[in-house]
């Protein structure tokens, strides 16, 4: 074999060698991450604020693997000088997300739509803090705040909460599903109705987004703020100020 063949061999070998070693991180991961869960859908996979460490987002899922796709990591990031939470706003911008996306039509809303905030409310109609917060549903909005209802009645499909949000859903138009959404918080009976309804789809975005009771606030923002806050407070936490 003379020397130009053995060093066009030894090239071609150094060559393929630096294209593997130049494969995104990005293909690398999503490879390594196939091979483990078949038919994953991963929505993206970015650079994180740690060197070596890439952020996957699978939903509302986020999740951190090294480059070569061999090391993964489940939990936060955080900022031990600033103590900030460097995981947080990626998570809160799929929450966003999510919720926007099922739109103001699948919702009931209390408020103009020009408030100064909007939050989403995950409500169980027999949940007692959920009927504290919409007992107080005016002096939400006096803070400049609309509430934009989703349904989330813990005991299921088949109890009495979940029968409660389908009549309020079917009582009519926005009008009427207000009116009948205050009625059943008051803990009034209201006419059992059935129809196409949005229910099932805001029980299974709730355990997408990992709730773990009602109410739950999400904030224009995407901060999920579990229970109940009261008016002012709010307002305060929406308006950012110190403290709250």
């Amino acid at each position: 074999m003379t020397k130009a063949r053995v060093f066009a061999l030894a090239l071609a070998a150094l060559m393929l060698a630096a294209q593997s070693a130049w494969a995104s991180p990005e293909k690398t991961i999503r490879e390594a991450l196939g091979k483990i869960v078949p038919g994953v859908e991963i929505d993206s996979v970015t650079a994180s604020p740690v060197d070596g460490l890439y952020e996957v987002m699978i939903g509302t899922q986020l999740m951190y693997v090294t480059a070569d796709g061999r090391y993964f990591v489940d939990g936060r990031i955080v900022d031990l000088e600033t103590r900030e939470d460097l995981s947080e706003p990626r998570l809160a911008g799929a929450r966003k997300g999510l919720v926007d996306a099922v739109g103001e039509s699948q919702m009931v809303v209390f408020g103009p739509d020009d408030a100064k905030h909007t939050v989403t409310v995950f409500t169980d109609i027999e949940c007692g803090y959920c009927r504290k917060l919409h007992g107080q549903i005016d002096e939400y909005l006096k803070e400049g705040i609309r509430v934009r209802y989703l349904f989330y009645p813990r005991a299921g499909q088949g109890s009495p909460a979940y029968t409660e949000a389908v009549s309020v859903w079917c009582a009519g138009d926005a009008a009427a599903q207000r009116s009948a959404m205050t009625e059943a918080k008051s803990g009034k009976p209201i006419p059992e109705k059935t129809c196409k309804n949005p229910v099932d789809a805001h029980m299974a975005l709730g355990q997408e987004l990992g709730l773990r009771g009602t109410p739950a606030i999400l904030t224009e923002t995407g901060e999920m703020i579990p229970g109940y806050v009261e008016p002012k407070r709010l307002a305060a936490q929406l308006n950012g100020a110190p403290g709250s």
